[in-house]
């Protein structure tokens, strides 16, 4: 009898059914060209005045972040008062608008290196101050408010200088791409410093601590900016004056594109803006862990920087940036109603990728939309704007916590941004249906 259970081979697969090399190659080579188009745009990097300006940027960001959240941790430890904290705001507000303003005529009309040198020279010698003071043991919450205010000041002229720089750096094109590039960077500092300075405050001598790493990473900024060209203006050559800001203003006024771009910036902040609040709620709700609540915001913005090869392609900006910060506003809501710290965090991340999105189109619709004599003036009030804004949202929070409770003044400031920007952003039809392909039409 024949043995049935031989083995038999398999007829051979068709050879459709088989992975050809080539297929697999092309499969392969499909994907990696989909993982470029949405990571982040690095060709900037390769310009080198611009690759030193991000790195300088990105260390020193790190450290002026330890500052950030030292200093109202500080007031608060002074003061046991979220309304003292939301006064850090209110004290940095008035210097960011007058000297953005002003900054910004200035870098219209000198070689805005030496402006941006000199500028960021005092913001750290008044870390060295905030140092100081510490140091001394002298707990006075005015002298720490002044210190705020004068490096608000020399924060907002260096940044006017810095941002009327970077469209000088780079082509046209890569704009938006350098644009994502510095806001990544500036988050992950946001991410690092104020995850760092969680711990450092909770040290005996953390304060201290934290303002001295800031003085000495701020070193890398300066270095960035000595190795820059000299940058004059290529424009008219504008005078300084108090006319000078004016005829930027009008240029706004004129302009419903560049005007909803700022209010709508000043509505996310004013309204929607939690900072001030972190200090009491971690007090309140997450035994004092407050450094993750301060770099939440940051952790959901490098991560959509990450992945924000797609920012450049879309031309509806106006479109784009309206839902960017209807989804900012959303997700603050409902991260203040969160018990948990890791949802309140999560949520806050995802606030913060809209805020990135948010930030880089306002940015490149500035840049590309005003001429080379008007970009020092138009990064004056953006810095006014983007600075003073969360300052004085610190100061509407603050209040508005004072006079009800945390959680109403945090999640109905982000029911008020949403109901706002999305009834504006729609009602403004040249904002509505800008195109960045077609900036003047």
């Amino acid at each position: 009898m024949s043995d049935t259970s031989e083995q038999v081979d398999p007829p051979d697969a068709p050879a459709e059914d088989v992975p050809q090399p080539e297929a697999a190659t092309e499969q392969a080579r499909t994907l990696r060209a989909l993982l470029r188009r949405q990571a982040v745009d690095t060709r900037p990097l390769a310009i080198p005045a611009y690759r030193r300006l991000l790195v300088g940027q990105g260390t020193s960001f790190i450290g002026s972040m330890l500052t950030q959240v030292a200093v109202p941790v500080q007031v608060y430890a002074v003061s046991h008062s979220s309304f003292y904290v939301g006064l850090v705001g209110l004290a940095g507000l008035v210097p960011i608008v007058v000297f953005g303003l002003y900054g910004g005529a200035i870098a219209d009309a000198v070689d805005r290196r030496t402006l941006y040198l000199w500028s960021s020279v005092l913001s750290w010698v008044v870390t060295l101050a905030l140092l100081t003071q510490t140091l001394a043991g002298l707990d006075n919450v005015g002298v720490i408010l002044a210190l705020v205010a004068v490096q608000s000041g020399a924060f907002a002229v260096a940044s006017s200088a810095r941002g009327a720089i970077i469209p000088r750096l780079v082509p046209t094109d890569l704009v938006a791409s350098a644009n994502t590039l510095n806001f990544t960077v500036g988050n992950v500092g946001q991410v690092v410093g104020p995850l760092l300075a969680g711990v450092l405050v909770t040290l005996p001598s953390g304060f201290a601590v934290a303002y001295g790493v800031d003085a000495v990473l701020f070193t890398a900024a300066l270095y960035s900016v000595l190795r820059l060209p000299s940058i004059r203006p290529d424009g008219t050559g504008q005078r300084l004056g108090l006319r000078s800001v004016a005829e930027g203003l009008a240029f706004i006024a004129t302009r419903p594109v560049l005007l909803m771009s700022f209010f709508v910036d000043i509505v996310a902040m004013v309204l929607a803006m939690p900072r001030a609040l972190f200090p009491e709620v971690a007090d309140d709700r997450f035994g004092g862990n407050v450094g993750p609540l301060y770099a939440a915001i940051a952790i959901g913005a490098v991560i959509a920087g990450l992945g924000s090869g797609w920012i450049g392609r879309v031309r509806r900006q106006g479109v784009a940036l309206t839902f960017a910060i209807v989804g900012w506003g959303t997700a603050v809501a409902l991260s203040g109603l969160a018990h948990h710290l890791w949802l309140a965090v999560a949520l806050l991340a995802v606030a913060g990728a809209a805020d990135l999105v948010s930030a880089v189109y306002r940015q490149t619709i500035l840049q590309t939309y005003a001429p080379d004599e008007m970009r020092g003036r138009m990064q004056g009030v953006f810095i006014a704007v983007v600075a003073g804004g969360p300052r004085l949202g610190d100061l509407r929070a603050g209040g508005t916590a004072a006079a009800t409770s945390p959680m109403f003044s945090w999640v109905g400031g982000g029911l008020a941004c949403v109901a706002v920007v999305a009834v504006a952003g729609v009602a403004v039809r040249s904002f509505w249906h800008y195109d960045a392909q077609a900036p003047l039409s």
